[in-house]
């Protein structure tokens, strides 16, 4: 690779207002780097507190709600709660123990695996187990753990029928609100017994199944609109939209939307096959398999893909209301067994919880994969560049799978001013998940410098820049080739420097991802 090089005689004033014009204009601008401080706010121990975080949290008036899916009194899972600053942790609710004699059930639900949302002072859930038909539930509790009421007990599946019902079955994904209705998934159960959308008035009347997904072909498992939903529900307009999780035309999950009268029911995008690649890993084009819901701006859906993509371990994507322009913007890379044989790799891997978006950036959580093989948090621009790995979970003692901070993020976040939370399913202390924040610091554009030193530029930036790549170019026309430059940077007094020789044509620098 060539080398970047500076002309000297001539155009020597040219040369270097394009420099600084280009590290100002492209970078400084574009590319940000922030300091970021992890905090363990609460490590779950499995009988008091609960165990396995797999929701994320709902914040309000500086008290963090969630829900863990085991552990508490009964090992059927809690509903707690956490000020930001990691004090007065309460288990606000523990579900009851199931009837073995009647078939599981019980009068609550159990295993909330999803997370809560908040209206006034009532917090609604689902539970993906338990209740009248041992199926799940629709609840809602006080803030201050009074009042629980089960609104809705999913019915017992039909055995004879392939373990169809009429409502759905095992709610995996939180509910969404619109005035006095709430909208759902259920990933089993319906009429052929694939999961349905359904909503519930928020007094427990009104149950509606407004969609069943329909029954897959048994040699391919592919259909029409998709099967096993698993992700929240996002509305607008009267239009729900939401992900399921396999099903569609190859069998690896679809987007779709659906009016909240149950009609109109379209699959806007089928993800596509996948194929073994020379590691055996089945990579794709878009991301296979999208366990989370999705977010909307303007006319732009954004999600998660749990695997696929050109590394096979899941993608970032968007796609327009309407179904046309869906762009993988991310995929994340294939990585390496560590010795544990655990994935580790320099982003993450395997995205499973919701994305959240600030301004034009996305912020996520990746469950697998990072230095640590535990799991990511990160962020990306809404146009796909800017990929940064926040923040990634340190490995687990092998002795007792306990850490510092948790492991396998699997939901979404929460961003409050400059700082994320979020949970981790396990680890911490007690090998029972944690409840952490991630502070972003101040979101500073980071320098690159370019001074001339005899013969030599030398180029320098902050060593807290982690996964920039300085590139150059020799044209700053619209199809631009940026190329990394060589050699690579060494470390001088905590700046990553890099040096070249002066010859031959000017050239463009950036910082970039």
């Amino acid at each position: 690779m060539k080398r970047p090089r500076l002309r000297i005689a001539g155009a020597q004033r040219l040369v270097l207002f394009c420099y600084f014009f280009t590290v100002l204009a492209l970078f400084a601008g574009i590319h940000q780097v922030s300091s970021q401080t992890f905090t363990n706010l609460h490590s779950f121990a499995y009988i008091s507190d609960g165990d396995h975080l797999a929701a994320g949290l709902i914040l309000s008036n500086n008290i963090l709600y969630g829900t863990a899916e085991f552990g508490g009194a009964s090992g059927n899972g809690t509903i707690f709660k956490v000020h930001t600053d990691g004090t007065g942790f309460t288990n606000l609710y523990s579900f009851t123990a199931n009837s073995y004699i009647n078939n599981h059930t019980n009068s609550d639900g159990a295993n909330p695996y999803a997370s809560l949302i908040l209206s006034g002072n009532t917090l609604y859930g689902t539970a993906t187990r338990g209740g009248g038909g041992n199926n799940g539930t629709v609840f809602k509790i006080n803030t201050d753990g009074t009042c629980f009421t089960n609104l809705h007990s999913f019915t017992a599946n039909s055995y004879i029928n392939n373990y169809t019902n009429t409502d759905g079955a095992n709610p995996y994904a939180g509910l969404i609100l619109s005035g006095n209705t709430l909208y759902g998934t259920a990933n089993g159960g319906g009429s052929e017994a694939y999961g349905t959308v359904f909503k519930i008035n928020t007094d427990g009347t009104g149950f509606t199944n407004l969609h069943s997904f329909t029954a897959l072909d048994q040699t391919y498992y592919t259909n029409s609109d998709g099967a096993n939903p698993s992700g929240d529900l996002v509305l607008s307009g009267g239009v729900l939209y939401g992900t399921a999780q396999i099903g569609g035309s190859s069998g690896n999950g679809a987007v779709f939307k659906v009016n909240i009268d149950g009609t109109g029911f379209t699959n806007l995008h089928n993800f596509p096959a996948e194929a073994l690649n020379d590691e055996n890993n089945a990579t794709n084009s878009d991301g296979a398999n999208p366990y989370a819901g999705l977010i909307l701006s303007g006319n732009t859906l954004y999600g998660t893909a749990y695997g696929g993509g050109s590394g096979a371990n899941g993608a970032v994507f968007k796609v327009d209301t309407d179904g046309t322009g869906f762009t993988n913007l991310y995929s994340f890379t294939c990585g390496a067994l560590n010795d544990e044989f655990n994935l580790t790799n320099s982003d993450g891997a395997n995205p499973s919880g919701d994305l959240i978006l600030s301004g034009n950036t996305l912020y996520g959580s990746a469950t697998e994969g990072g230095s640590g093989a535990n799991g990511t948090i990160f962020k990306i621009n809404t146009d796909g560049t800017c990929f940064t790995n926040l923040y990634g979970f340190t490995a687990l003692d092998q002795a007792y799978y306990t850490n510092s901070d948790g492991a396998n993020p699997s939901s979404d976040l929460v961003l409050s001013g400059n700082t994320l939370y979020g949970t981790a399913q396990i680890g911490g202390s007690f090998n029972a998940g944690t409840v952490f924040s991630l502070s972003l610091g101040s979101l500073n554009a980071q320098q690159l410098a370019i001074v001339i030193s005899g013969a030599n530029v030398i180029l320098t930036w902050p060593t807290n820049a982690i996964g920039f790549t300085l590139q150059s170019t020799t044209s700053l026309v619209p199809q631009a080739v940026w190329s990394t430059v060589s050699p690579s940077p060494i470390i001088v007094n905590g700046q990553s420097v890099v040096t070249n020789a002066i010859s031959g044509k000017q050239e463009f620098y950036r910082l970039s991802q």
